[in-house]
């Protein structure tokens, strides 16, 4: 059993961030300050959503709650696959929970087509933020308490596109290629 708290998660990004870069530095030859700089925008959008999502919202004692790791304990998963669970479980906290995974990915939608040139596309921006949405979803079939739930998935790519309707509209209002 590990207890993992904020100092671990956010240790664990860094440092696979970390690799990362310098594993791009090392392939391509090129460092470019600026470059970094704006790439800090997606590191923060993962720091901020591996927060809201894997760790308890509310204070524990006053502290940050933390998630268990019991490999005992995961079988068998804990998912919902029936999707708009929430339009028929009116359970309490289900509005912030709805608006809560939306408003979560709104800043995908909008840093990740802005620091990445490939996502030139709201097609490509949707699948790029939902395939992350999803990555976050099967992370959490490691925590047997937390739930991986379709209808997350379905409101934070909903986030994603409402980030990218925006991202997008303002690139061709201001009539900028990229």
């Amino acid at each position: 059993m590990l207890v993992i708290n904020i100092y671990m998660i956010v240790g664990f990004i860094t440092l696979c961030w970390i690799i990362t870069r310098l594993a791009v530095f090392l392939l391509t030859k090129k460092f470019n300050i600026l470059r970094e700089l704006q790439l800090i925008l997606v590191y923060i959008c993962i720091i901020v959503i591996s927060r809201m999502v894997l760790l308890p919202l509310h204070l524990v004692n006053g502290h940050l709650g933390t998630i268990v790791f019991d490999a005992s304990r995961i079988l068998p998963f804990w998912m919902n696959l029936k999707p708009f669970t929430f339009v028929n479980d009116f359970y309490d906290g289900w509005k912030t929970n709805v608006i809560g995974n939306i408003a979560m990915f709104i800043p995908v939608g909008i840093v990740w087509p802005f620091c990445f040139k490939k996502l030139n596309t709201i097609g490509k921006s949707i699948l790029a933020g939902g395939c992350f949405s999803l990555f976050i979803e099967i992370v959490q079939l490691l925590f047997y308490d937390h739930c991986s739930d379709v209808d997350d998935l379905i409101l934070n790519t909903t986030g994603v596109v409402i980030g990218s309707l925006i991202y997008f509209g303002i690139k061709k209002a201001t009539g900028k290629k990229k």
